[in-house]
């Protein structure tokens, strides 16, 4: 199983877990509470699917808020340990908080973590992903790093060359997300359309934060 946003980082993990022989059979994604869109990305479920199918994998998901996503994330870990799962992929590189939260939901779910990115160079990595043939687009920035000329654009070496100063190349502190619709272990690639960029606002209890989403949707 591999935990699956839509995005890069889990998707070039999918791509070295496959790589090194480890057989994937389903990807787990998080949708908000709606049940239309991933969490963090904003990607719609149907385009998620569509990643699913092109990848030749069965789409879990869990919808989820914030306060109940472990409980929910573990209850679906422990579903799947129980059709013979026995591995979880993730695609973090080097942020010890994320890796100890993935640690534990696996300990709870009796699955084995598996981290093929990391410790990782961040940028070789992006290089890497762009040079395996991965084709991706930026669908959400974090105001705080990036402004709206960088959402809906493609994710390719002349984005990164742009990036301000301090702006990670791979988005690991949350200043970027992606969509991947392309690659070397996709069958076809993933039709999509933009509806437009919408700026969103966090409630207080989160930070206030201002967010540029690329709303994506099946043309």
């Amino acid at each position: 199983m591999a935990s699956w946003s839509g995005g890069k980082d889990s998707c070039l993990a999918l791509w070295r877990a496959q790589q090194s022989g480890v057989y994937v059979t389903h990807l787990l994604t998080a949708l908000d509470e709606t049940g239309l869109k991933t969490r963090s990305h904003g990607v719609t479920k149907d385009l998620i699917i569509s990643q699913g199918k092109s990848l030749g994998l069965i789409n879990e998901f869990i919808c989820a808020s914030w306060q109940d996503y472990e409980g929910q994330f573990i209850e679906k870990l422990t579903e799947l340990h129980k059709i013979g799962i026995k591995k979880a992929i993730f695609g973090d590189i080097d942020l010890i908080s994320h890796r100890e939260w993935e640690e534990k939901v696996c300990l709870a779910a009796n699955l084995t973590l598996t981290l093929p990115l990391w410790n990782e160079d961040r940028l070789k990595l992006v290089h890497e992903f762009l040079e395996a043939g991965f084709k991706a687009r930026v669908v959400c920035v974090d105001g705080r790093f990036l402004n709206e000329s960088h959402v809906g654009v493609e994710f390719n070496h002349q984005f990164i060359e742009k990036l301000p100063d301090g702006v990670d190349a791979c988005g690991e502190n949350g200043e970027f997300h992606t969509f991947v619709y392309d690659g070397p272990n996709f069958k076809q690639p993933v039709s999509w359309k933009s509806l437009g960029i919408k700026t969103y606002i966090s409630p207080e209890e989160f930070g206030a934060l201002t967010f540029h989403f690329d709303l994506l949707g099946s043309p």
